[in-house]
């Protein structure tokens, strides 16, 4: 039998267009506003990423990451079967 989870009831004041965005999302999974907020916020909170990970968000949001970025997929795959000759 597991164990109930309590829960106890807050008040918050949010932007009007985050409140929309939070809604649509929980719509989009079939879930209540409720439960879906729940569940973003124990991501954030018991979900923290190692070490290498935090390190290459680091990188990336530096933008000293020298890799090609790509707005175009032909390119792309162009780039890719032609990357042996």
């Amino acid at each position: 039998m597991e164990a109930t989870i309590v829960r106890q009831p807050a008040s918050f004041r949010l932007r009007t267009d985050l409140l929309e965005g939070l809604k649509r999302n929980a719509a989009r999974e079939n879930r209540s506003l409720n439960n879906y907020v729940e569940s973003v916020l124990l991501d954030i909170v018991y979900n923290e990423p190692n070490e290498t990970t935090k390190a290459a968000i680091e990188e990336a949001m530096s933008g000293k990451n020298k890799n090609k970025v790509y707005t175009d997929v032909d390119e792309m795959i162009n780039d890719i079967l032609n990357e042996g000759e």
